[in-house]
């Protein structure tokens, strides 16, 4: 717990986790705060407990499912960035 913050910075900074807000009163009614990944995604899921018992349990099946959560990652990231687009062109 005592690095539950720098887990977080490392979870938004490569991906894994995205920061936006939605105000449905507010001008921009979609933000999203996150920048786009820049950091190792494969490096911080080395770094989650959860993830690196499954690469030592089953190196393999942990291999594909690593990258095909990365590929998703991205792919979240590119539609909240649609968002942004959708709602700031309705006003």
């Amino acid at each position: 717990m005592s690095k539950a913050q720098t887990e977080e910075e490392l979870a938004v900074k490569c991906g894994y986790w995205h920061n936006f807000r939605f105000n449905p009163q507010a001008e921009n009614k979609f933000t999203l705060d996150s920048k786009a990944p820049s950091g190792d995604y494969q490096e911080f899921l080395d770094g989650e407990v959860r993830y690196n018992s499954l690469k030592r349990s089953n190196p393999e099946k942990a291999e594909k499912l690593f990258a095909l959560n990365e590929k998703q990652a991205k792919e979240r990231y590119e539609y909240l960035n649609k968002l942004v687009t959708l709602y700031g062109n309705q006003e």
